[in-house]
């Protein structure tokens, strides 16, 4: 197992990551963690277990540590400054699992059969000039945040199945992804529902397709903690993922099975996600990002074996690293196996 501080994990990455910020060292008894997220719907597991008591029950003191990309995230959890996150697999995140820094540790954001998931966008340029379809992305430009990302695995694996090349421009960030849709410099991007509805709804890009006709029952974003956490702090991370579980079970019963309270989760969610809107402009938008995350952060190990493959099949990871360098299986139930 490899103890890294954040230089150290930068340089396993070639120093070209930035962390958004730095965590306090744990308090004695590990009870004070911090966790990486996203301010997206998809992360919302986190934000009701804070915000409902849960991590408290856990015997966990959370704090939130924003970002806006997944390869800083595994950087920060790589170096300790952040204890546990949810985000999708890149490049970044699998290297620093092979140096024996990071565990895949359970799943959360999964595409799933009858709940609208990612789409495939076209820029308005890109569709008045004839991007109707993904396929019609030949010889365009793929938006990505870095080589190696999700957006980038995604659109190669659509390119793959429609038999076209694209060239992947990296933006770093989703806002600027989103500028550059806007203003024509791409053509194409995927992401999810919350982010692609509103947009397609202003007309600013187009919806042209979904990213579960390429990749059914793909394992979107993943649990995942240090190397040390998974090894020495059991005790530690079963609580967290306990959490997180109770967290995306009120998910699940407000937003998809619409059991629960409707409004209130909105009322929720919106204290991290549009935060900059009024709350009645960012509902629809909060509802619309409404995906599966799996129960009891269950992960569907076949998915990230098809990730793991696709990457090293692009020389983006090396080829010896194997499922078990990347997954630790013994925190959750295994799907796909």
């Amino acid at each position: 197992m490899t103890h890294l501080n954040r230089r150290k994990a930068l340089a396993l990455l070639g120093g070209t990551v930035a962390v958004s910020g730095l965590a306090a060292p744990a308090i004695a008894g590990n009870a004070k963690i911090k966790v990486g997220a996203l301010r997206f719907t998809s992360h919302s597991g986190n934000f009701i277990a804070l915000e409902r008591g849960y991590f408290a029950d856990a015997g966990l003191d959370v704090e939130f540590e924003f970002f806006q990309a997944a390869q800083p995230m595994a950087v920060a959890v790589a170096s300790g400054d952040v204890d546990y996150a949810v985000t999708a697999m890149s490049g970044g995140l699998i290297s620093l699992a092979q140096k024996g820094a990071i565990k895949v540790i359970g799943g959360a954001l999964s595409e799933e059969a009858g709940i609208d998931g990612q789409k495939f966008l076209a820029s308005d340029s890109a569709f008045q000039a004839g991007v109707k379809t993904p396929k019609d992305l030949a010889g365009k430009k793929f938006a990505v945040t870095q080589a190696g990302s999700s957006f980038h695995y995604m659109g190669a694996k659509m390119a793959l199945a429609e038999g076209i090349e694209m060239s992947f421009t990296p933006l770093q960030k989703v806002g600027a992804i989103i500028g550059a849709m806007k203003s024509g410099q791409v053509d194409g991007w995927s992401i999810v529902p919350h982010i692609a509805k509103p947009l397609a709804g202003s007309g600013a890009v187009h919806i042209i397709g979904n990213v579960a006709d390429y990749i059914p029952d793909y394992q979107v974003t993943t649990v995942f903690t240090s190397a040390k956490n998974a090894a020495d702090e059991r005790g530690q991370t079963e609580s967290f993922l306990a959490g997180f579980s109770k967290g995306v079970d009120d998910y699940a019963a407000a937003m998809i099975d619409l059991t629960a309270d409707q409004d209130a989760m909105v009322d929720l969610i919106h204290q991290y996600v549009y935060t900059d809107r009024p709350r009645e402009k960012a509902a629809p938008s909060i509802i619309n990002g409404t995906m599966r995350l799996n129960k009891g952060a269950a992960l569907n190990i076949a998915s990230i074996q098809d990730q793991l493959s696709w990457f090293q099949s692009e020389g983006l990871v090396d080829a010896d690293i194997t499922l078990d360098q990347v997954v630790d299986q013994s925190f959750v139930d295994i799907l796909g196996a």
